[in-house]
């Protein structure tokens, strides 16, 4: 059976693994200190596989800090989805992404996959997008992370690190302009090659919260 272009990410519970294009499927990854960390067969840097059967990076190649927490992820999926696409930016490893989409004034690329492109119909009609996204090069399964601006261990809940169970991002971006199945938007900041999992309308009337806080020093551990 052919895999279509965008790859499907394979969670579904006769499936263990997700899929990537093969021209998209990196020799290597990097850890938190942006070593490079080979991934199964891959040739001399693979004496250490870097990813895991679940699809992200091995947690031991990831670099786990001391105080942090995994969890023993089941060892059966509960859903299934397909990837949509594919996100161009100019960002090839982590230490060289913005912090959030705030930082960056750079104009990326959302490439849609044909399959999926009549679903664009309209877009031209809003000015921002929200864009959810897997980070398929994040380990899996962490609960308790150590930031390094932090005084002490975080519940990955409190946290927007890509390490985590699921590894879903949400970017809302400026929608710059629509070139077939192609969008140019402002706000990315994630690595270049990331799946792309969907597309929705920013409405501030409803999404934005300007009264929302995080009180890091207040909160119940």
């Amino acid at each position: 059976m052919a895999v279509p272009a965008s790859a499907t990410a394979c969670i579904g519970r006769n499936s263990r693994s997700i899929m990537k294009p093969p021209l998209l499927a990196p020799l290597y990854t990097r850890d938190r200190s942006g070593a490079r960390c080979g991934l199964a067969g891959a040739g001399p840097l693979a004496d250490k596989p870097a990813r895991s059967q679940r699809g992200g990076m091995d947690a031991d190649a990831f670099g786990i800090r001391p105080g942090e927490e995994m969890a023993a992820l089941p060892a059966t999926f509960d859903a299934g989805l397909h990837f949509i696409g594919r996100l161009r930016t100019p960002w090839r490893e982590r230490s060289d992404c913005p912090k959030n989409g705030l930082q960056t004034d750079v104009v990326c690329t959302v490439e849609v996959d044909p399959a999926y492109a009549a679903g664009l119909r309209n877009v031209t009609g809003c000015t921002h997008l929200i864009l959810l996204y897997w980070m398929d090069r994040a380990t899996r399964g962490l609960l308790v992370q150590q930031p390094r601006h932090a005084d002490g261990p975080r519940g990955t809940f409190s946290l927007r690190s890509p390490a985590r169970p699921n590894p879903i991002a949400l970017s809302v971006v400026e929608l710059i302009g629509r070139e077939g199945d192609t969008l140019r938007v402002r706000g990315l900041d994630c690595l270049d090659g990331t799946p792309l999992l969907d597309i929705k309308p920013y409405y501030a009337s409803t999404d934005a919260r300007p009264e929302a806080r995080v009180d890091r020093a207040g909160a119940e551990p």
